[in-house]
């Protein structure tokens, strides 16, 4: 399984590094041809950058290992895919986009590279637009049927590879607005180029040097290029010919096997051929829905399901690539990918996140998403007085005051380092030290205590004509284990953390009211936090019972929450 496992890796990455070779040179392609938007000087000028780059041996030699590889690879990836069910829509544009590429690129790769290459051809920009402009325009308006063609084709592999990224969502904007400028400004330039040429035709003088440069081979060229034309779309019918042959066997052969059943939490139930399908194809071919932000790719773990049944141990290992993306997510045992694993005996599966999970849930908060224990800092804050305060308001006064309160206090949140969970009526929760552990945890939220406390202090002196009274702040924040993960449904899901202490922290908020004190910490966060994050502030000793608790709990309380000191 190991030889397996480092072939699919082989696999999986070459088939992105020649997609990315391949996406790199058509930017440059159509970068050079948006200057013709300046001029036809430009284009030729950027020529000689694009010819430097892609024409020199290492630039010959990665482009022309990508144009072979990747399509064979993606005639792999068919040949031994079970069955098409379930593929959504952006799949099947990408397989449609992908196929119809060769014939329409064949023609103008050997009027250009093949005759230069073999007749030492000066294929400028004068040249092609002549040809594709000029003389021939219905071959030049497929030519920029191709731009658009090829460009969808390389930004949807490029959104699917991408959107697994954890920034990928600050860097959406920015890449859609270049995936819809680029080929639009690619055939403006196109057209503005061609425009150009007609006028320079005009002028015999124009013409004459640019027949004299042309190095044109006659009818040597004009049949060569015909017989490479013929040869090029033979391969191409012979490749298309041999992969549905070879899909045809595959299904032979498959049919030699034994079946097998996959039972289903609702129910339902697979039948068919074992090892001809891996699970997620299954649940496609009955129509059951399963999650799969990557589409398949064992790349995102979000068609992970819990296994069992008599089948479940005769399961191989996970292979190299498979076991990364659960050693990522802390996959308990029983748990794997569904789109790796191929049943040769019956199983029953429990898909563990719902079919509609978003894309972000992969990175970031991914690793939390089916839930973990851990010990976090919990803060909770509330407004003093605030419900009498809007009595006297009018509700557009108090949504605006309130949305200037959440803003102040989610930045404070955010400047310490932690994570808002949420705003409940005038109150806030935040979450610190998931990643960087409850001794940072604590650090980090009494930091966040202080950059909230100065917030409102600002706040106050900017609303001060507006407020009968000045507004007040209460902090509580505990240490403790609590779950933490996913929850909610739809849109509304988030990352969040229930438990025992986060009612703690929610009631030690609660308390300051008690002890007329602007923020209450346990004992436990004083102890994590250490005396360096505790200077700042004068503390006493307390202890309070809390609803729930059998026992008494330690607490420093602080009357008066000091605004951080700045870095020196």
């Amino acid at each position: 399984m190991a030889g397996g496992g480092r072939f699919e890796d082989i696999y999986s990455r070459t088939k992105l590094a020649s997609g990315l070779v391949l996406f790199t040179f058509l930017i440059t392609h159509l970068t050079n041809h948006a200057l013709g938007v300046i001029s036809l000087s430009a284009m030729e000028a950027g020529s000689a950058l694009f010819t430097l780059l892609w024409r020199s041996w290492p630039g010959s030699l990665l482009l022309y290992g990508a144009v072979l590889l990747h399509p064979m690879l993606a005639l792999y990836n068919w040949l031994r895919r079970g069955h098409y069910r379930g593929i959504p829509w952006q799949g099947w544009t990408q397989i449609t986009l992908g196929l119809l590429v060769p014939p329409l690129a064949v023609d103008h790769v050997i009027g250009t590279r093949a005759l230069n290459a073999a007749f030492d051809l000066n294929d400028s920009y004068a040249y092609v637009l002549m040809v594709l402009f000029v003389q021939e325009p219905q071959i030049g308006l497929r030519q920029n049927l191709l731009i658009l063609v090829a460009w969808g084709h390389g930004c949807i592999g490029v959104y699917y590879w991408l959107r697994l990224k954890p920034a990928f969502e600050r860097l959406w904007p920015f890449l859609y607005a270049i995936a819809l400028l680029l080929p639009m400004l690619a055939i403006l330039g196109f057209v503005s180029g061609g425009r150009s040429v007609m006028l320079l035709m005009q002028r015999e003088e124009w013409l004459d040097a640019f027949r004299t440069g042309l190095n044109w081979p006659g009818a040597a060229g004009q049949e060569f290029g015909i017989r490479a034309i013929e040869i090029a779309y033979g391969v191409m019918i012979l490749l298309l010919g041999s992969a549905l042959v070879g899909r045809g066997l595959s299904a032979l052969l498959q049919r030699r096997r034994g079946s097998i059943t996959i039972q289903y939490p609702d129910g339902r139930r697979y039948r068919g051929q074992a090892g001809a399908l891996n699970v997620l194809e299954a649940s496609r071919a009955i129509g059951y829905p399963h999650a799969a932000v990557c589409g398949g790719q064992g790349r995102c773990s979000t068609c992970r399901v819990r296994i069992s049944g008599e089948g479940a141990a005769m399961l191989p290992q996970p292979d190299a690539a498979e076991r990364r993306v659960l050693d990522r997510i802390g996959a308990p045992p029983g748990v794997r990918l569904a789109c790796q694993i191929r049943p040769e005996a019956d199983i029953a599966i429990t898909p563990l996140l719902p079919a509609g999970v978003p894309a972000k849930v992969v990175y970031g908060a991914a690793s939390h998403a089916q839930g973990a224990e851990r010990r976090i800092a919990i803060l909770f804050a509330d407004l003093r007085g605030f419900t009498k305060l809007s009595e006297s308001k009018l509700p557009y006064d108090v949504v605006f005051v309130l949305n200037q309160y959440f803003k102040t206090m989610g930045e404070a949140v955010e400047g310490a380092g932690g994570r808002l969970d949420k705003f409940i009526g005038d109150g806030v929760m935040a979450l610190f030290g998931i990643e960087e552990g409850p001794e940072e945890g604590c650090r980090r939220a009494l930091d966040a205590a202080q950059r909230m406390a100065a917030g409102l202090s600002r706040l106050n002196e900017a609303l001060k004509m507006d407020l009968d009274q000045m507004l007040k702040l209460g902090i509580g924040i505990h240490c403790g284990p609590a779950i933490v993960g996913e929850m909610g449904h739809g849109s509304a899901m988030h990352l969040t953390a229930v438990g025992d202490a986060v009612n703690t922290a929610s009631r030690l908020e609660s308390a300051t009211k008690d002890f007329a004190a602007e923020l209450v910490i346990s004992a436990e966060v004083a102890e994590r936090a250490g005396p360096a994050a505790l200077a700042a502030l004068s503390w006493q000793h307390e202890t309070v019972h809390l609803r729930g608790k059998s026992e008494p709990l330690a607490v420093l309380v602080a009357q008066k929450i000091a605004a951080p000191q700045p870095a020196e």
